[in-house]
């Protein structure tokens, strides 16, 4: 699991994902040529900090966001949050501006969150959890598994993949924007139907640990029920342990994809965890497991 705790340790607050696009790249650089089929890459300005592969002849693209929440540097000592962090009294953050490296704590109230820095940050400075993985036989632990869990599936998707679209989306903790542009070239240059999203998504009453990958049947966004029902019939022929998730919010990737002009089908297929958007979330391994299966199985079966 090195690649996974390399991830982990990338800095990716949305909007600032460059130090993770260039991670991604240097891996698919020196890996590729170990996989089935050797991609297209494309990647540069013209895509900001996102990553497409195209393998062979898609039928179907998987989606997985590379940044993360955070905090961003107000004036004084006053942070803004990025995304939808929980506020955590005396969390560790750090980040990084032209003066040096910055390692302070979390203070103030969820209203007003300040830093303990002893000097001034300066402005628009992004500051990230500090990073702690912890791992067992039954769970893995660190801040930001949503969504470098995503990128982990995504990476070992490529390893085996024949034909589809593999897209490293920015922006998505805080609003998206990247995906419009992407699902253009995408349609432009080898169009697709379906769509996969790899993301994490909350252990409820419903949804619990090692009890599978979630596909998630609706969340603030309902997808057609015609492909969830597709999704569904092929998971249960797939022998993957996986769940079934119906909630009222949360959203994803998947969002744009409906909302923009082109008929493409979504799912969201991605493994439960707990303490949310902390830096103590924990996703079973088994399920982790379970989410790259799935999403392996669905990429060659749909």
């Amino acid at each position: 699991m090195k690649l996974l705790f390399d991830l982990l340790k990338k800095f990716g607050v949305s909007g600032d994902e460059q130090d993770t696009t260039n991670f991604i790249l240097e891996y698919i650089d020196k890996r590729q040529r170990f996989w089935n089929v050797q991609p297209k890459v494309f990647f540069g300005e013209e895509f900001h900090d996102c990553i497409l592969l195209k393998f062979g002849t898609p039928r179907t693209a998987l989606f997985a966001h590379m940044d993360t929440i955070g905090f961003m540097v107000r004036y004084e000592n006053q942070l803004i949050p990025v995304g939808g962090p929980e506020f955590i009294k005396e969390t560790e953050l750090v980040g990084q501006d032209s003066l040096g490296k910055i390692h302070c704590k979390l203070i103030g109230d969820e209203d007003s969150p300040l830093h303990d820095f002893p000097r001034a940050i300066e402005r628009g400075t992004r500051l990230a959890f500090s990073q702690n993985v912890r791992i067992d036989e039954e769970f893995i632990q660190a801040a930001y598994l949503d969504n470098r869990l995503g990128l982990y599936t995504a990476l070992q998707v490529c390893e085996t993949i024949q034909d589809g679209w593999v897209v490293f989306t920015t922006y998505e903790e805080h609003g998206g924007g990247s995906m419009p542009f992407l699902l253009k070239f995408i349609q432009e240059t080898s169009p697709v139907r379906q769509a996969l999203i790899a993301d994490i998504t909350w252990v409820t009453e419903g949804v619990l640990p090692h009890n599978g990958v979630v596909i998630s049947i609706r969340d603030k966004f309902i997808p057609r029920k015609k492909f969830i029902d597709k999704v569904i019939s092929l998971a249960e022929k797939s022998g993957i342990p996986f769940q079934l998730e119906v909630e009222a919010y949360g959203g994803s990737d998947g969002r744009e994809v409906q909302f923009s002009p082109y008929a493409i089908d979504w799912v969201f297929v991605g493994a439960a965890e707990e303490n949310v958007h902390t830096p103590d979330e924990k996703v079973s391994l088994k399920d982790l497991q379970s989410m790259i299966e799935m999403h392996k199985y669905l990429m060659d079966s749909l």
